[in-house]
């Protein structure tokens, strides 16, 4: 995805009737098979000429080289800078002239895509789309641009204490395995990335075996799988990646500190969770919802907000990824009280590791999670971007109409033995701000990459 900032007001307008069109989390998912043997999860909706993609390979940035990791990223940012025949400027002319929305992306474990189009501007963005994927340029003047400014947003966030704690948070839970690293490079890293790394990169990961669509729009399934075959079909048939070993975060409880002067700090908790195959993932999505799962109802919220006053905000949620997974939360507060709102969060994961929820917080988090899928499937921009995270997922085609089924089934017995399992042997816990005796002397502030002190009992 090229750092750009472009209006593209037709398909802006299309997207916003999109919003409106009803019934999309209840559309019928067709399992498309091309004649060139491309698979795709499709959904046909006519009701406003706009269709959405979003697709995948595996990989991610678990195949950066372990010394420059960002190599992937730097691919993302410049697919789409010039392929072909066509420059840069010609190539996003084009994307502009037909609002046409193409951009890359790169997680731990995919390299993701995404296209938008009005339905009479399909053919030249599944075109350009094919381009992209099979004849970027990766020109020099192109790839230093997009370099500096990669650069310049990692120099950004190098002071700023979220992005900080995060990357510590993922080094302390992971180490030296590639989740460990920063998906968008370091500063050290980025200026050793070549043209080389980044072609060897497409052509070890673009590949067709590994590749998983999502489709909605405005479409009949023929013209699709002549787009799909054309678009896709030419793509190397296996992928070359690197095998990436299955990985246990550290087992907490453990404390870290980086020193950093800023007004708020921030205290990024977390620990190993579940994997999306774990019989009891559903169980434990339901129970840390009602821990911290971002609603003003959630215990977290109550316990270190409302009774206590010490932060704004305070969330937790469940990350799980392809060879691994965590429950991770974070909150913001003043440096004097910083040790008072860990205190207020380990007590409250205590009581949930011990005690569980009770009934009627179960009966409550069930109800909202049900009702919130409607709401989080009304566009079929994101309706997309759900039935490409269930196939990568490896649920089955009909899990839309399943999921409520799944939730239900959760019993009081199944919440309480996973959240035991969540979180009875406490946090690991990351907090980048000011020390207590800073807060009330500044001066006496340590630079950040000062190593920590001994980890606080």
């Amino acid at each position: 995805m090229a750092i750009r900032f472009v209006k593209r007001l037709a398909l802006a307008a299309a997207l916003t009737l999109a919003a409106t069109a009803p019934g999309l989390a209840a559309a019928k998912i067709q399992n498309l098979v091309t004649p060139g043997g491309i698979h795709a999860w499709f959904v046909q909706d006519a009701t406003v000429p706009l269709i959405s993609m979003e697709y995948s390979f595996d990989g991610g940035a678990s195949q950066d080289p372990a010394d420059k990791p960002g190599v992937g990223h730097m691919v993302a940012n410049l697919l789409d800078e010039g392929s072909g025949d066509m420059d840069s400027a010609t190539f996003h002319e084009r994307l502009d002239r037909r609002a046409i929305h193409l951009s890359y992306s790169v997680t731990r474990d995919y390299f993701r895509g995404s296209l938008r189009m009005l339905k009479e501007n399909r053919d030249e963005a599944f075109g350009l789309l094919h381009t992209s994927l099979t004849s970027a340029r990766f020109e020099a003047k192109d790839v230093e641009r997009i370099r500096a400014q990669l650069i310049s947003t990692l120099r950004r966030q190098s002071l700023d204490p979220n992005t900080m704690a995060s990357r510590k948070f993922l080094q302390v839970a992971f180490g030296d395995h590639p989740y460990g690293r920063p998906s968008t490079g370091t500063l050290e890293s980025l200026p050793k990335v070549n043209v080389e790394d980044m072609k060897s990169y497409v052509g070890k990961v673009l590949a067709k075996d590994t590749l998983k669509i999502a489709v909605v729009g405005d479409v009949d399934a023929d013209t699709l799988a002549k787009l799909l075959d054309a678009t896709f079909g030419s793509l190397p048939a296996k992928a070359r990646l690197a095998p990436v070993a299955d990985v246990v975060a550290t087992k907490p409880p453990q404390r870290s500190f980086v020193p950093l002067d800023v007004p708020q700090t921030v205290v990024m908790f977390g620990g190993p969770g579940f994997k999306r195959a774990d019989p009891d993932f559903m169980a434990g999505y339901v129970v840390n919802h009602i821990l911290g799962g971002g609603s003003l109802s959630s215990r977290l919220y109550r316990e270190v907000r409302e009774k206590r006053g010490l932060a704004y905000s305070i969330y937790e949620s469940m990350v799980w990824m392809e060879h691994s997974a965590l429950f991770t939360g974070a909150t913001g507060t003043r440096a004097d009280r910083a040790a008072q709102s860990i205190e207020a969060i380990e007590a409250e994961v205590k009581r949930m590791a011990e005690e569980g929820p009770t009934q009627q917080e179960l009966d409550e988090a069930k109800s909202y999670l049900n009702g919130s899928q409607m709401l989080s499937l009304d566009t079929s921009a994101k309706l997309a971007q759900a039935m490409l995270q269930y196939q990568n997922d490896g649920l089955p085609i009909d899990y839309i109409d399943k999921r409520s089924e799944v939730i239900n089934a959760v019993t009081l017995d199944d919440a309480k033995r996973a959240a035991k399992r969540l979180w009875s042997d406490g946090l690991l816990t990351v907090v980048v701000g000011r020390t207590p005796q800073a807060a009330a002397d500044p001066a006496a502030v340590k630079p950040a990459g000062t190593p920590p002190p001994p980890r606080a009992n």
